[in-house]
């Protein structure tokens, strides 16, 4: 995503993700999801972007 908009709201450094701006870091969507994978999350580990997507 070369030509992206950085929505410097929202920073990340995933660069798997499709939404990641290649040349900053920081994500291209205007709002994102965050969600768990756990029954009682009790740490960061535990909380997931569920606006992740991998890039092809």
């Amino acid at each position: 995503m070369d030509n992206c908009k950085a929505n410097q709201s929202i920073k990340c450094n995933v660069t798997q993700c499709v939404n990641h701006c290649t040349t900053k870091d920081y994500c291209a969507l205007d709002c994102i999801t965050v969600g768990t994978h756990e029954s009682n999350p009790t740490v960061d580990q535990c909380t997931d972007c569920m606006s992740f997507e991998a890039k092809k």
